[in-house]
């Protein structure tokens, strides 16, 4: 009996999986699709991508969660700053950044959804703890506060709110949107490590 439940676990995972890779196809090419529209994408029954997903707005959230979290989740466990604390904070970010950049549509698309649902939260508790494990080796040489304080100021530079800052308004390239986060992350590291 528990075998029968692993197997139909496993199987609403895969089905699950389809619908979200399908919506995230029609994201990549600008398009947030309908629960039918991620259906006949992903080969599944109409029927069944209601039971999972009633709205197409869910469906592009989730979709959109589930990307980013896995390239945050990605770059987190590659990226341990080391002795120079400033360049290896500034690397991290601009290692996010690219990511960033890579799937602007997908983020843009999941910042216009969230701003009429609850899913902002889900991902930026995301940031917030990714950021936390990237940043760990420096939360011994500063006083936890001043940890916690740069941790949430990082925030504000990992992600696409930043992107839509220095591009769309301040009018900058994407080369010079990364110098300047790496520049504005070198000095948030440099001040809270100062005594």
């Amino acid at each position: 009996m528990n075998y029968l439940r692993r197997g139909r676990v496993a199987q609403k995972q895969k089905t699950r999986k389809a619908l979200l890779d399908a919506a995230c196809y029609f994201i990549d090419l600008g398009h947030t699709p309908s629960v039918t529209e991620a259906a006949d994408q992903a080969g599944i029954s109409r029927a069944t991508a209601y039971r999972y997903f009633s709205r197409p707005e869910t469906l592009a959230q989730e979709a959109a969660l589930e990307r980013l979290s896995a390239e945050m989740d990605a770059i987190a466990a590659r990226m341990t700053p080391g002795k120079d604390a400033e360049e290896a904070a500034a690397e991290a970010m601009s290692r996010f950044l690219e990511m960033v950049l890579r799937n602007e549509a997908l983020f843009r698309a999941y910042m216009s959804l969230s701003a009429w649902g609850d899913g902002a939260a889900q991902l930026g508790s995301r940031r917030l703890a990714w950021l936390r494990t990237v940043f760990q080796p420096l939360s011994g040489a500063m006083p936890q506060y001043r940890f916690e304080r740069l941790v949430k100021a990082l925030c504000v530079l990992a992600g696409i709110e930043t992107v839509v800052v220095l591009r769309d308004i301040c009018d900058l390239s994407s080369e010079e949107t990364e110098d300047t986060v790496r520049w504005m992350v070198a000095a948030m590291v440099r001040t809270s490590l100062e005594v």
